[in-house]
């Protein structure tokens, strides 16, 4: 089995991941988790950084899970360096086209310090659109709208309370699947992790048991 390397998002520690990494390694994987300064540092560097962790596999492919802003990191990380190993990937939450929320925190005093500088950067370029289809990716949105958006003022339905299903969107992409998850409780869900197996396995989601 290829190694899958799972990239945690904006705040987090990695330590969130571990039931996935728990699940992930049951089915026959050999999971590692990659951690970076998503606050203080900006998503070029965090990009070099984890292009420097992935030398250091020793395995012919590598799978990358990228939850949030972990998942615009992969993102940039092919753009800056190719796919190089690089097999299949799955973006849990991921707010391609923007992010509602974040414009919100972004207007209130210290908004921008409190998300960081990859936020800032991201914010200043352009939205990602489109993807080239260099490896299968696929994408895990959640429709349990729980979380920071509603105490910013609500976001554009379905969400997963942090970022709308919208926001996950990318053309180019191999697959979308919504599951009834909060954007952290999916780091948890059996059924996320049955789906995030079922990409890797087959290039594609079970719809049948979405």
């Amino acid at each position: 089995m290829a190694n899958v390397v799972l990239v945690h998002g904006l705040w987090m520690p990695g330590a969130e991941l571990a039931l996935l990494q728990h699940r992930l390694a049951g089915a026959g994987y050999e999971p590692l988790k990659f951690r970076y300064a998503s606050v203080s540092a900006d998503i070029d560097a965090n990009a070099d950084r984890l292009a420097a962790f992935l030398t250091t596999l020793d395995a012919p492919s590598v799978h990358l899970v990228g939850h949030s802003l972990g998942a615009l990191l992969i993102l940039k990380y092919i753009a800056r360096h190719g796919a190089g190993r690089v097999d299949r990937i799955v973006c849990l939450g991921p707010p391609f086209t923007g992010t509602a929320a974040g414009d919100r925190l972004a207007r209130l005093p210290g908004g921008t310090q409190f998300m960081g500088r990859g936020i800032a950067q991201l914010r200043r370029e352009a939205p990602t659109r489109d993807w080239d289809g260099r490896r299968e990716l696929g994408i895990i949105a959640g429709s349990l709208g729980f979380g920071m958006g509603r105490v910013l003022g609500g976001l554009p339905t379905p969400s997963d309370g942090t970022v709308a299903v919208a926001e996950t969107r990318l053309a180019g992409a191999t697959d979308h699947v919504v599951l009834p998850v909060t954007h952290f409780s999916m780091l948890w869900s059996r059924r996320v992790a049955e789906q995030v197996v079922a990409f890797l396995r087959d290039g594609r989601f079970s719809h049948a048991v979405a």
